[in-house]
């Protein structure tokens, strides 16, 4: 659901190890041309697709080259199913109708699912990440298109009163808005969602060895027989250098940065919003987050986005999960709990 071209370049992460392609980049990793005994009776297949708002890849091995197209099949599936609930994008979706009429019957347990989490992370980061903010997102569009460049402080406080994670009611038998005007965005989760529910049908599909992009990224398995999964992570800035690499060891890595969609061309104002304030986060101009779920990954970006780098350090000690902050001057630091490291 976050527009972008290339992973490396409008994300910030860069893949540096997919199938022992590139591991010698990282030092002592195999090469295309030598791969490992253990990965000669693996088929890799890849299937690019459009979704989510961007550009997807989804790569898996297996023996049976019929088995691992099927389950490729399937994980597309998987995130046409995701597009059919939690798009903006499609004016049909459950989302959209939910957000047009502000009730929604019967929802999908993926739709209620990915709303009850949303729930429980704004709850613990006492509303930093809030997926009812699609108010503060239509009043800077709507200044955009009508040529305003801003809107002004009392369009973003009328919009910022609409901003309400708890006026939002979820069951089973229905989702409904408890105020006038409200509406939600899943563009801060739903791509973390994804990747989680793509790898549990590709599991369940017998694929032991996968990396999945679905926006943010998981993996199953490994590229070759001696080597885990590595990332690296660009600088948000200049996005042909890295500035760091995380191997992933079983976790997910999700990644947002103020350059992916702007309101203003010094990065002030951009896509991910303060609830508290109705305005960007002024510190930060990229985070990654590495955890064991993609969804959480996701969401926390902008959990740490609006934390700022002090803050951000401390509440990755407490979420128990890697973070990674660039700050708008180009300087990082991170803070690696599984992982000895964030290795430059």
């Amino acid at each position: 659901m976050k527009r972008r071209h290339l992973f490396q370049a409008s994300l910030g992460l860069g893949l540096l190890g997919a199938a022992g392609v590139a591991a010698g980049r990282l030092g002592g990793g195999v090469s295309a041309a030598a791969p490992q005994r253990q990965a000669d009776a693996l088929h890799w297949q890849t299937r690019p697709l459009l979704g989510l708002g961007t550009t997807l890849s989804l790569r898996v091995a297996h023996r049976d080259p019929a088995l691992a197209e099927r389950a490729l099949d399937g994980a597309v599936a998987t995130i046409r199913h995701v597009e059919a609930q939690m798009s903006l994008f499609d004016p049909h979706s459950a989302l959209s109708r939910l957000n047009r009429d502000g009730v929604l019957a019967d929802p999908h347990p993926d739709l209620l699912g990915i709303l009850r989490l949303a729930q429980s992370v704004s709850e613990r980061s006492g509303g930093a990440f809030d997926v009812t903010v699609q108010p503060l997102w239509n009043a800077f569009e709507a200044a955009q298109r009508d040529d305003a460049g801003l809107p002004s402080g009392q369009a973003v406080l009328q919009a910022r009163s609409r901003v309400d994670w708890q006026a939002l009611e979820l069951s089973p038998r229905r989702i409904r808005f408890t105020k006038p005007g409200m509406g939600i965005t899943l563009n801060g989760i739903a791509q973390g969602y994804a990747a989680d529910l793509v790898r549990r049908q590709l599991q369940a599909a017998g694929i032991e060895h996968a990396l999945i992009d679905t926006g943010e990224w998981t993996a199953l398995g490994q590229p070759d027989a001696q080597h885990g999964w590595t990332l690296g992570i660009a600088n948000p800035r200049d996005e042909s250098r890295l500035i760091a690499q995380l191997r992933l060891q079983g976790r997910s890595i999700a990644t947002s940065a103020d350059k992916q969609t702007v309101f203003s061309s010094d990065f002030k104002n951009h896509h991910i919003f303060d609830p508290h304030t109705g305005y960007s986060p002024p510190e930060l101009a990229s985070v990654t987050v590495a955890a064991s779920s993609c969804a959480l990954a996701d969401a926390l970006t902008k959990v740490m986005f609006v934390a700022g780098t002090a803050r951000a350090l401390t509440l990755a000690a407490r979420w128990k999960v890697d973070v990674l902050l660039v700050d708008k001057a180009g300087r990082w630091q991170g803070c690696a709990r599984r992982s000895r490291r964030w290795q430059r």
